[in-house]
């Protein structure tokens, strides 16, 4: 006879984690995009395969996709930050990629920044109702 045990709850993400991962998962693309735009234009200096932006691109979004998953921690979130200065610093390859880079870094402050604010008006919220429940 087979025991079938009850599912297991789903770990509730905050907002902070639920938009840093949107931001990531959708910042991967476009910067694997990039990696692409760095191939065809060739603009790696002398002596460097172009194929290596390919590489870049995929290597980095591969990264931002890992790390999306891992925003529950606090490392995760400064690894995000790294990683959106990685892609300002492709801008010294090719310029649009520092714009790419700014617009996302901008959201991803905004993710981290007012996601932690909304966490933490939650978890006020929830003890408030915790403690009233008992009257």
């Amino acid at each position: 006879m087979a025991v079938v045990s009850a599912p297991r709850e789903r770990r509730r993400r905050g907002a902070a984690e639920s938009l840093g991962s949107i931001v990531l998962v959708f910042e991967s693309i476009v910067v694997f995009l990039g990696g692409l735009t760095v191939y065809g234009l060739r603009v790696l200096p002398a002596g460097i395969a172009p194929w290596w932006g390919i590489v870049g691109g995929t290597v980095l979004a591969v990264l931002m996709i890992a790390v999306s998953g891992l925003l529950r921690h606090r490392w995760a979130m400064a690894v995000g930050w790294m990683l959106q200065l990685l892609v300002v610093l492709a801008g010294l390859l090719v310029p649009a990629l520092a714009l790419v880079g700014l617009i996302f870094g901008a959201m991803w402050a905004y993710a981290t920044i007012k996601g932690a604010s909304l966490d933490r008006r939650n978890a006020r919220l929830a003890a408030e109702l915790a403690d009233s429940n008992g009257d």
